[in-house]
């Protein structure tokens, strides 16, 4: 997914730019999340509670992704693992 901007035209690669999509809510109050730095694409998968969690998405001045956005990642994840988005053998 390459991240467009509000012209629809290619942003460039922005180190500065942080992203976040929560994964998880568990009962325990941990939040598992996916952390990027300039692409959503490429990302961490990190497990913090509630607090942190907070604290770590205010100190990277993060920007959620959209469910567009989610949508978009997963789906790169899924032809990158499958060679096809849906394909699982």
């Amino acid at each position: 997914m390459v991240m467009t901007g509000e012209s629809g035209e290619p942003q460039k690669f922005d180190p500065n730019q942080r992203f976040v999509h929560i994964t998880n809510v568990r009962p325990d109050g941990f939040i598992e999340f996916d952390f990027s730095i300039g692409e959503p694409e490429i990302y961490v998968e990190l497990v913090l509670p509630w607090q942190a969690f907070e604290a770590f998405c205010a100190h990277n001045q993060v920007k959620h992704l959209t469910a567009e956005e989610a949508a978009n990642v997963e789906y790169d994840r899924l032809k990158w693992r499958y060679g096809k988005p849906g394909v699982t053998s």
